[in-house]
């Protein structure tokens, strides 16, 4: 089974010990987005769990956990979003120059391989065009060099609730033109750093200037970081343009404390500090504790896994 921590919210910054516990107890219990007195129950046993997929904008918190959470033997990598935008989208992100540190600090502790940087969502408006994603993606970029191999990016699908977020600023229509040239400009400065780029959940095909379509669950790097070939289905709930392998994802939507306007997984501030303030690291549910009228499932993933790569490929090693 793969575990990803978590599409919904970032577990590393704000619930990294809850996860932890959760490892420790084996198993976890996710309420269902849709119908929530329905609770599935997910083993985190090691002879189920197989790896895990984090995703973030600011695992510092989570750093001096890795010990920790290494002693369970489980494979994993890191999707760190580090953007080029400020506090008035990202309002409660630290500085740009910590979120850089603490990336090449995790590189320096897990390895290049197992942390991806994803340039994620690009976005434009009256004031940011692309001269702004050129020279913000330079600087980044060269400051990954060598603490990277990988940027995955994507660009902005307008939902409802991000153009409620997202009034107050006038927003430009991003158009196929536009899509490529921001796409040609990205590819050639990550190319002169060593970073290869391929994008998320994107319909254009931009193969011709050497950008593929990507996974952020990627079964070829999850087997290459394990040391077994893993044969994956496609993730059947996510959209349909998503290349991701199938996954269980263990996090709660309206929860994320990054308050990022352009986020999907968040209704409002209000709705995530309510749902925050409900947080027990003890409790086998990230929000709240389990009621009365709640029905408990077991939920199992199915994986075909072949183990035809021989010995550990030396990219997760532990002890």
């Amino acid at each position: 089974m793969i575990i990803s921590a978590s599409r919904r919210t970032d577990i590393p910054s704000f619930y990294s010990t809850w996860f932890l516990n959760r490892l420790k107890a084996g198993f976890v219990f996710i309420r269902n987005p849709y119908s929530q007195t329905l609770i599935h129950k997910v083993s985190l046993k090691n002879e189920v769990l197989d790896f895990i997929v984090f995703w973030t904008k600011n695992p510092g918190n989570m750093l001096p956990l890795l010990k920790d959470l290494d002693k369970f033997d489980v494979p994993y990598y890191f999707l760190f979003t580090v953007t080029s935008y400020g506090h008035e989208l990202e309002n409660n992100l630290p500085p740009k120059n910590r979120i850089i540190e603490t990336f090449k600090r995790l590189s320096d502790l897990i390895g290049k391989e197992r942390v991806i940087w994803r340039y994620d969502p690009v976005l434009f408006t009256d004031k940011i065009d692309l001269d702004h994603h050129k020279r913000s993606f330079e600087s980044l970029a060269k400051s990954f060099q060598g603490y990277t191999d990988k940027c995955i990016i994507s660009f902005i699908d307008m939902y409802k609730k991000c153009e409620k977020n997202l009034k107050d600023f006038k927003m430009v229509n991003i158009t196929d033109d536009l899509l490529i040239k921001t796409s040609e400009v990205i590819g050639r400065i990550a190319g002169a750093c060593n970073i290869a780029v391929e994008t998320c959940a994107e319909k254009i095909d931009l193969s011709d200037i050497g950008i593929k379509k990507g996974k952020c669950v990627d079964d070829i790097l999850i087997s290459k970081i394990s040391g077994n070939r893993y044969i994956l289905s496609k993730d059947r709930y996510q959209r349909k343009e998503c290349r991701c392998a199938e996954s269980v994802d263990i996090g709660a939507y309206n929860t994320c404390l990054n308050f990022c306007l352009y986020c999907y997984a968040n209704h409002n501030r209000s709705t995530v500090e309510k749902n925050a303030a409900l947080h027990d690291p003890e409790s086998p549910l990230l929000i709240g504790n389990l009621d009365k009228t709640d029905q408990i499932v077991e939920r199992k993933a199915a994986i075909k896994l072949k183990t035809g790569l021989g010995a550990k490929s030396g990219l997760w090693k532990t002890g």
